[in-house]
């Protein structure tokens, strides 16, 4: 009797083995379907992003053009009317209504705050797929908010320009979001955080819906980005991503 208890119970452990070895995933694998739901090839964005400095609080309205490498915000709130970003490929180009003039931003500049957010202007800029970026691996696994995550380590590959050298994300294990990321300098020095606080299923694909982004070197400062409608895949008129376009 104990000589089958005992065969029993490997023949359990065996079928538990082999059921973690067919389960288990690689980190390029668990990027690959984030990247299914987050990266955006076509699409048509309405936002509202809440910057929170102390206790002053501004909204600001913005309609997103995106396709490929290409995307065209418009400002939409009264205070903003008319401002406008255009991306094409690695540059950026600011409209300013009231001075009527294109500037082009680069250089230091793109590491500054996007109309004062936590977000940068570099942050715009980056939207490749994250393994066009970074080498993935699996760090661990944790509960966050209630959801069971992957937690993984990116660090930047040899020759691409990116924003933050290190990333550490924890990403849903069953829906394949991004909840949080620890983005981080090549020193090590801790630059943001953001944490998604709501996610939808839009048209099959999850994506996250309302995020806050907090600026480590910033005190007291944060700013919430909540996305009102996301239509992918929508026909872009044929000029939409012009400098003429812009004014």
């Amino acid at each position: 009797m104990k000589r089958l208890i005992v065969v029993f119970i490997c023949f359990i452990a065996l079928i538990a083995a082999i059921t973690t070895m067919v389960s288990a995933m690689t980190a390029e694998e668990i990027i690959n379907r984030r990247d299914e739901n987050e990266y955006i090839k076509v699409a048509k964005v309405e936002a509202e992003m809440v910057i929170i400095n102390g206790r002053r609080k501004m909204s600001k309205n913005m309609l997103t053009f995106i396709e490929e490498d290409n995307s065209l915000t418009i400002f939409t709130n009264a205070r903003d009317r008319g401002t406008k970003f255009l991306k094409r490929d690695d540059d950026l180009w600011m409209f300013f209504p009231e001075a009527e003039d294109i500037v082009k931003i680069s250089g230091h500049m793109l590491n500054q705050g996007m109309m004062g957010s936590d977000f940068s202007y570099q942050d715009m800029m980056e939207s490749d797929k994250l393994t066009d970026l970074y080498d993935f691996a699996i760090i661990g696994e944790e509960e966050l908010n209630g959801r069971q995550c992957y937690v993984l380590e990116g660090v930047a590959l040899d020759g691409k320009e990116v924003s933050y050298y290190r990333r550490k994300s924890w990403i849903d294990k069953e829906r394949f979001i991004g909840l949080k990321e620890e983005l981080y300098a090549k020193s090590e020095r801790l630059l943001k955080v953001m944490n998604v606080k709501r996610v939808e299923q839009i048209d099959g694909r999850w994506y996250p819906v309302e995020s806050v982004m907090e600026n480590k070197l910033r005190k007291k400062t944060r700013t919430e980005f909540v996305i009102k409608s996301i239509k992918f895949n929508p026909k872009i008129p044929a000029g939409t991503f012009t400098l003429q376009n812009m004014q």
